[in-house]
């Protein structure tokens, strides 16, 4: 998987402002920023997240994935 696949499914599934994605093909680092995160503790974040790579994080074609999640606000905040 490419970090432009896992990029797009993460897209997909997910209406995301911004999302930046980077890895070496089994383990990633992903930056999203979505209103979906609004009112959201980490963990849902991460959950909705998951949900959208499925199966994927069961087969071991995504081995390990670390994220940074935030709102538009937060992300404005930020930069």
């Amino acid at each position: 998987m490419t970090a432009e696949q896992l990029q797009s499914l993460i897209a997909g599934g997910l209406a995301c402002h911004h999302i930046e994605v980077t890895g070496d093909g089994r383990h990633w680092s992903a930056v999203i920023v979505s209103p979906a995160f609004e009112g959201k503790r980490l963990i849902q974040r991460h959950q909705a997240v998951y949900a959208t790579l499925g199966q994927r994080m069961h087969t071991d074609e995504v081995h390990a994935l670390s994220m940074q999640t935030l709102t538009p606000a937060e992300w404005a905040a930020q930069h």
